[in-house]
């Protein structure tokens, strides 16, 4: 077995709630997606357009 910690509070993880050591380190991690503060890095600016291959096409 692997000493893997949860990424939130370092203690071992549960197998059930891998990688996290119970349902609230996993819900905390959640609610970290969820209020912006983990993000990936993007290089696109919101008001850049977006290439033809996305765009709605009529025909």
């Amino acid at each position: 077995m692997s000493n893997a910690a949860c990424p939130i509070c370092h203690r071992p993880t549960d197998p059930q709630f891998r990688p996290f050591c119970s349902r609230h380190c996993a819900d905390v991690d959640l609610g970290r997606w969820f209020s912006g503060t983990y993000r990936v890095p993007s290089f696109r600016q919101d008001n850049d357009e977006e290439p033809d291959e996305y765009r709605d096409r009529e025909g």
